[in-house]
């Protein structure tokens, strides 16, 4: 059976060609939106009219947009990425749509990117590169990294990959999960509550995932729990973090500085207050693209829907109740 294939997600049209030949092969029509997501519910409303699958960037699939009559033949989604907070599960659910995801194909990408920010925070990488763009000569003094307290806040898998490089800088690892591990981990960390891990860290890694209950757990009262020498960042989910509280903190010196690759609102806006805040490093959302990572994210976000076209459960289905739901809109084995 013939599919309508729509993507959202931009590195389809980077790093997904092979995988876009593989759909049409298999007798998909495959459309490509343009690489510069994510999109306005019309312009997204646009896309995926009439689809039947939809491999998804951050775009927001709320339940206004699932049920809309442009996503009446809607039978999948299928996350580009780890992180499934756009799409509202619930709803989902209700009409029968599969969503899926990748996870642990982007650890090692992230925790490298992770770890490029705090190198490049701490020791002022940014603001060396600027003042030799504008011709000038001015060594920036930093904050040495080495034998220093790294605090990961949420020790999944993306958490201990970048605890695997923090060991190679002899750091002391302490952690914060509102779930953790019974058991020994590896690598092994000093499991601590939030406030005592933000009291003790020279540098804090946000990892965790974005749920309704952590939404804005990093605010103005645990950034003045940080030493004002520490470093902050941020390469989960811009939405964890109080923006404005942030930004407040940079301009006063209530900490030594942040590195931030996610934000509340993507793209940033700009005339954001955090475009202005000093000793702060910012990326465009692009831990995980590096393009080899980039290359199996788009095999595994394909064969979902390859699966899920010729009956077969994906491997990644996110919300599982719907697969014994009546509304199941795919018609699998």
């Amino acid at each position: 059976m013939s599919w309508t294939v729509i993507s959202t997600a931009p590195a389809m049209n980077i790093v997904g060609e092979a995988m876009v030949q593989v759909l049409r092969e298999a007798g998909c029509a495959v459309t490509l939106s343009p690489p510069t997501g994510p999109f306005p519910k019309e312009e997204l409303l646009k896309y995926i009219d009439g689809a039947d699958a939809v491999i998804a960037g951050v775009d927001k699939f709320d339940a206004s947009v699932l049920e809309s009559a442009a996503a009446q033949n809607l039978k999948i989604i299928s996350r580009w990425g780890v992180g499934y907070d756009s799409v509202e599960l619930s709803a989902a659910t209700r009409l029968g749509i599969l969503v899926t995801n990748t996870p642990g194909l982007l650890d090692e990408a992230v925790a490298d990117y992770t770890f490029s920010l705090l190198l490049a925070a701490a020791r002022g990488v940014g603001e060396g590169h600027h003042t030799m763009r504008q011709g000038t000569w001015a060594p920036q003094w930093g904050e040495d990294v080495n034998g220093k307290t790294l605090g990961i806040i949420g020790y999944g898998r993306i958490g201990r990959a970048v605890a695997k490089r923090a060991a190679g800088f002899n750091m002391r690892i302490i952690a914060h999960d509102l779930f953790p591990p019974k058991g020994p981990v590896t690598p092994a960390a000093e499991f601590l509550s939030l406030d005592e891990l933000l009291a003790q860290s020279d540098y804090v890694c946000l990892h965790a995932a974005l749920t309704p209950e952590n939404r804005g757990m990093i605010g103005r009262e645990q950034l003045q729990r940080m030493k004002s020498s520490a470093f902050f960042i941020n390469t989960a989910r811009g939405a964890l973090v109080d923006e404005a509280a942030l930004a407040e903190a940079l301009h006063l010196g209530t900490i030594g500085g942040a590195a931030l690759d996610a934000f509340c609102v993507e793209p940033l806006p700009a005339e954001h207050p955090l475009r202005k805040a000093p000793r702060l490093l910012m990326t465009p959302h692009q831990a995980s693209f590096g393009r080899d990572t980039g290359r199996a994210v788009c095999t595994a976000a394909a064969r979902a829907v390859l699966d899920a076209q010729a009956g077969v459960t994906p491997k990644f289905v996110v919300n599982k109740d719907v697969l014994s739901s009546p509304a199941l809109r795919a018609k699998l084995k």
